[in-house]
């Protein structure tokens, strides 16, 4: 295995890419490893989500103070007061608190956009260590929050990867579905949603076939959730997830489970992760890509 050390502000560790006998396969396996690395870190990466907040009545004045209806982890004690009226969602600040706006100071009563909406409105604070954002589930919304001080990524323990190697790079077989088919996925809020399912892809490994059901839309990219017999046992229980190019003109996808890395609820219990759906428990041993994350004694 392979072990990514480092805090939030060093650079991923030089561990070579095991069982690569090819140089540019190892040079590319290890720039994918540290962007993976980076991007978890990141000062709004995953790592720094601490908050996850239910919109449960029509109005809710947030902050850190005991005085809110919605109590963040974070930030000042009186952040503004979160208002919805039918399925848009307003954010009007507290008088004194320095807001921002794609950099643009917040002074007054604003649309909040979720991100389910073209432009996503990300309100920072704590002079841009703070974001708070919008997600819509289903009928329901929910405040999203992170800060770059958060134990999850000022902790962050580095990454695990299974050994893999160049035989996990494998060439899959695009089976179209029928327009506007879609897929039943669950979060783990328990909400299920119908996602786009473009179609299927088959691959064999040991002379056996498995299939897969992709996420996407008909000629883009697809989207895979899965389970294997290291789910559990060595991976994130819930599964992993891939991502693939869009099929080539003979319907071909390069499926390289070296890259299949965990979901978010992996590194924090604030995201609503989708799960794998019953059609991707593969009966086959992955034994490539991220294995399960350990976090710090204490957390998670």
């Amino acid at each position: 295995m392979v072990i990514v050390f480092g805090g939030c502000g060093e650079k991923a560790a030089d561990a070579p890419v095991a069982m690569a006998t090819d140089p540019a396969f190892a040079a590319e396996q290890q720039q994918w490893r540290q962007q993976r690395y980076t991007d978890l870190v990141a000062a709004d990466g995953w790592t720094t989500l601490v908050g996850l907040h239910w919109l449960e009545h029509k109005a809710h004045y947030i902050g850190r103070g005991p005085g809110s209806g919605i109590r963040l982890a974070v930030g000042p004690d009186k952040l503004g007061m979160v208002a919805r009226t039918g399925d848009q969602v307003w954010f009007t600040p507290e008088r004194g608190v320095a807001l921002t706006v794609d950099g643009a100071p917040v002074h007054g009563r604003i649309r909040f956009f979720s991100d389910r909406d073209g432009t996503p409105t990300v309100i920072a604070f704590d002079g841009g260590k703070g974001h708070l954002s919008l997600i819509h589930r289903g009928e329901r919304f929910a405040l999203r929050v992170k800060h770059a001080d958060a134990a999850s990524r000022t902790g962050f323990t580095g990454l695990l990867y299974w050994p893999g190697g160049p035989s996990w790079k494998v060439q899959a077989r695009f089976v179209p579905h029928p327009a506007g088919k879609t897929l039943s996925i669950v979060d783990i809020t328990g909400l299920t949603t119908a996602m786009p399912n473009a179609g299927a892809l088959e691959f064999e490994r040991d002379g056996t076939t498995y299939r897969l059901e992709a996420i996407g839309e008909p000629g883009g990219p697809l989207f895979v959730i899965f389970g294997d017999r290291t789910s559990g046992h060595g991976s994130y229980p819930a599964g992993r997830y891939l991502d693939t190019d869009a099929p080539d003109a003979q319907g071909r996808v390069v499926l390289d489970f070296n890259h299949a890395y965990n979901p978010p609820c992996a590194f924090t219990p604030f995201a609503t992760c989708p799960l794998t759906p019953p059609e991707n428990r593969l009966d086959l041993r992955v034994d490539a890509g991220e294995k399960a994350y350990h976090a710090p004694e204490g957390e998670g």
